[in-house]
Formats: structure tokens, sequence, C-alpha cells
């Protein structure tokens, strides 16, 4: 076992609980063990490698989904009353961020008597050395989206006072990681089937259990008996042949550049070519190619010749439009736009302005749900005096979400709200002044009895009126 391991040198001592042993040795371990490995698929890495590491269309996609996953802001919040914070838990799971006016102030009011109004501080500062939360935020979103899975790490010191509390928090390979069944799990009946997590790394193994892994995935309809259903399902398995055909025609188009165009057989168009003659007008083409002469291309023959097309064009193969289809179908799939893309057919900036918006709430708001929920449970309560607090994302405070906003304050001005209501809502402080509690009227508006005109002077206005007409 080489000691000078990648994962060694980076987490040190650190990882008191985590072993590693060499692959050969893999198979008759977990025999000695009793453990049972749950079936995997394998394509994890070519979903990385042939998706986002290659395909141009993956890349921008999910680079702009973790870009905007690391814009939210988030907060710890203390909660203070338990059926509000489940009713707002209910209404952001229901709307995905997507609200109406009157539920984006429902969601601030619900907010106020939910949590209590000072935010507590994020219990870890930075989860390791060498990374930020919004180097977290943005493996999450990748690993999601390319594998369906993503793997925390939580270090911690195995005695003593802090024991339990993380210390480092890591971002394991999704596509390198393998789930260990305990040994005779019953994957029907058993609350909890994993003993452990590992981590294969060339001739490395690295074992993780489970109780330190926080591992949040997509849903996946697959069950089977090998746990197979225990991992993710990745939504790039089903657009691996739209990936192909938009890898296959960016080669074939570099092909194309490459030898400048199409290729086939010169031949005498009034009597054959002899094989010297062939010989020299290859020989003239390949010195003309090479040569950088301002003259280079133009020469003379003595007898006429004619060429035989071989090979298929760009023009005739129409791969651009093949590239839009595969395209929009790896946008369709993923959940984003390729109005935002920057193609021509992005549309008006009005149409960018509302696609903007819509990825917001359909695609990066559900991920940061499950992301909340998870982080909530195994992370944030482990911390002491964090056991009644939640981690919560915002995404009405980004920029494409402020028209809500002007639209909820405007519709606030009108609603029978207390002025501290509208300033809780506001996350504004609330005021002791006198009346900021009470609900006020607008002055401006009087009955019509109250105005001089009675009910018999309308009746006699309106049959006035029909008589004229």
């Amino acid at each position: 076992m080489a000691k000078d391991n990648f994962f060694t040198r980076l987490w040190g001592n650190v990882i008191g609980a985590a072993k590693t042993f060499e692959n050969a040795f893999n198979k008759a371990f977990l025999q000695f063990i009793g453990g049972q490995a749950a079936k995997y698929d394998y394509k994890d890495s070519t979903y990385l490698e042939k998706g986002y590491g290659i395909n141009p269309d993956v890349f921008s996609v999910v680079t702009q989904m973790c870009d905007k996953t690391k814009a939210v802001p988030y907060a710890v919040k203390k909660v203070k009353d338990k059926q509000s914070a489940a009713k707002l838990s209910s209404l952001r799971n229901a709307t995905n961020g997507n609200y109406s006016t009157k539920q984006l102030a429902d969601k601030f009011l619900l907010e106020s008597k939910a949590y209590e109004d000072k935010e507590m501080p994020f219990p870890l500062e930075k989860p390791n050395p060498n990374q930020t939360w919004g180097d977290i935020h943005a493996l999450y979103k990748l690993f999601l989206k390319m594998t369906g899975n993503f793997y925390l790490y939580m270090a911690w010191p195995e005695n003593g006072m802090n024991s339990g509390v993380p210390k480092l928090v890591y971002v394991l390979p999704s596509h390198k990681m393998k789930i260990v069944l305990k040994e005779n799990a019953d994957l029907m009946f058993d609350e909890d089937p994993i003993d452990y997590y590992m981590l294969r790394d060339g001739e490395q193994n690295l074992m993780f259990p489970a109780e330190h892994v926080i591992h949040i995935k997509t849903p996946n309809p697959f069950f089977d008996l090998q746990g197979g259903h225990l991992y993710g399902l990745s939504p790039i398995k089903a657009l691996l042949r739209n990936i192909e055909s938009s890898n296959e025609a960016l080669n074939n188009n570099v092909k194309t550049l490459k030898n400048s165009g199409v290729f086939g057989f010169f031949s005498g168009k009034e009597s054959a070519m002899t094989p010297d003659q062939a010989t020299q007008l290859k020989q003239k083409l390949v010195d003309m190619d090479k040569d950088a002469g301002r003259l280079a291309k133009i020469a003379g023959l003595s007898v006429p010749i004619e060429f035989t097309k071989l090979s298929v064009d760009t023009k005739d193969m129409l791969p651009f439009d093949y590239l839009k289809y595969d395209q929009k179908i790896i946008c369709n799939v993923l959940g984003w736009s390729d109005a935002l893309l920057n193609n021509d057919e992005g549309g008006k900036y009005d149409k960018q302005k509302e696609e903007r918006k819509r990825v917001i709430t359909d695609n990066i708001q559900p991920d940061l749900i499950l992301f909340d929920q998870a982080m909530t449970e195994r992370f944030i309560r482990r911390f002491k005096g964090y056991e009644n607090a939640v981690l919560e994302h915002d995404i009405t405070e980004l920029p494409e979400m402020q028209e809500d906003y002007k639209a909820m304050i405007d519709w606030m001005d009108r609603a029978p709200l207390t002025p501290n209501e509208k300033r809780t809502a506001l996350k504004y402080e609330t005021l002791p002044d006198d009346g900021m509690d009470t609900i006020w009227i607008n002055s401006g508006l009087k009955r019509i009895d109250e105005v001089g005109i009675t009910a018999s002077d309308v009746q006699k206005s309106y049959e006035l009126l029909s008589d004229v007409r």
C-alpha cells in the first residue's frame, strides 16, 4: 500500500476512520468482513470525461448551473416556531421559489414567525484548507447533474469533547465512489443497509464509514436487490447518444477543415492518365499545398482532367443542424435553456430575462432544497447550539427575482397589514412607535353616502342617461 497516495497527502491523519487497502485484496476483504458491494454503474467516469470534459454544450450548461448555484445567498437560522417553519417549508417545496405576489409576501411573513430575527454564524468558516464553500456548492451541482450523486465527507475527532463535531469537510469524487452494504443487509426492510462508502483510485481503495458521509442523490426508479437503486440516476445516461452525436459532428467538422475540404480522384477527361502522369500530378498538388508563395496555388496542365468526389462535405451533411438539435436536447434533459447559450436563436432580451428566472426556479432551487435538507440534518445540527437551526438558501435576493420583489412591495402597500408586518416582510427591524402594530386604512376612501350622494340620486342619474341614449 502506497503511503504517499493522493488522499494521504491531502488529508494526512485527519481521517482517522478511513482505511485503505489494495484492489487486489478487495474481494477477499469484503468476503472476510461479510460486506456486499452494491451494484454500480461504471459509466459515471464516461459521463464526466465524454460529457463535461469534452462536449462544449454540456460544459457550458453545467458551468452556468454551477456559477448560479454559487451565487445564491444562504444563512443559518434558529427556529422559534416549528409550525410556521413547517408551513414555510411546504410553501417552498410546492412553488420551488416561483411565488405569486401573495405567496412571496406570505413567505416573508412566515419567516418572521418561524425564525429568530438574528441569523446564526455558519458553524464551519472554511470546509478545508484547499476549498471554499463556494467550491463545495459548485461541485455539488456539477456531480449531481453529471452522476446523479453527491458525497460529502465529514472528518471529526474520534474522542474528546469535540467527538462527532465536523472539523473538515471534503467533496468525494462521485464517479469513483462505491456503496458497500452491511452483512446480510435486507434492502426491503432495513432502515439503513449501507455499511460504508469506498473510493476507488487506481491501486488504492479508501473506506469512509456511512455516518461520516452525506450522500445526496437524484431519484432512481431502477430497483434491484443488489442495491443499484441506492445510487442516484444520472441525467447524462439519457443523453449519451446525443452527446456522442454532438461529439462526432464536431470531430467531422475538424477533419473536414484539416483536409481543406472534400477528397476524391483525378482522372483524364478525354483519355486515361498513365501511372507516371498520376504520380506527377499528385506530387505537384503536394508541393503546391506546402508552398506559401503568392502564386503557389496556380499551375498548368497539358491535358484536360476531371475530379470525382468521394466524400460528403459539410454543406451536404448539415452538421450544424444536428448540433443545434443535440444542443436543444441536452438543455431539455439537464433542465436548462438553450436561449442562454449565446446562440443566434436565443431571442430578444425579454425572452432571455424570463428564461434566466425560469431556470432558477425550475433547476437551481429544487437542488438547493435537497442540499439544505441534507446539510441541516447531517451537518448543521452536529454543532453545539445548532440543534434547532436550519440552513436555507434564498433565491429571492438574486437579481433575476427582483421584479417579483417590487410587485410584492406594491401589493403589501394596499394589503391589510400593520406597518411592522410590512417592515418584517422587507427584513427591516420592527419599531415600537405608536400605531406600528395597527392596521391602517386609506383615508382617501369614503362611503358613497358620506359625500352627499344618495342611492336615489344614483338611480335618477342612471334613468337620465338611459333617456338620453
